[in-house]
């Protein structure tokens, strides 16, 4: 008899090259896309593809220093007049 805990890709190892992106799965496959797919890692600096962080236990890739978040100015309220 086989149980099967989880059916879902895990990512153990990611490399990004000046062309791909490619993602080695716990189940032994790799998947590669292009760069240019990232608009936002096309545009990062190669130390920045380069630090990346796996979510979970490799649900998914965060690349927290392409990430731009809004400046808390932009965020607040502002009263309007009446």
């Amino acid at each position: 008899m086989t149980i099967v805990v989880s059916n879902e890709p895990r990512i153990l190892t990611v490399e990004v090259t000046d062309d791909l992106i490619t993602a080695h799965l716990a189940d032994g496959r790799t998947i590669s896309v292009p760069l240019a797919w990232s608009w936002r890692l096309s545009n990062a600096t190669p130390a920045q593809r380069q630090h990346f962080e796996i979510i979970g236990t490799g649900q998914g890739v965060h690349w927290p220093d392409t990430v731009r978040l809004p400046r808390p100015s932009a965020c607040a309220t502002r009263p309007t007049a009446s």
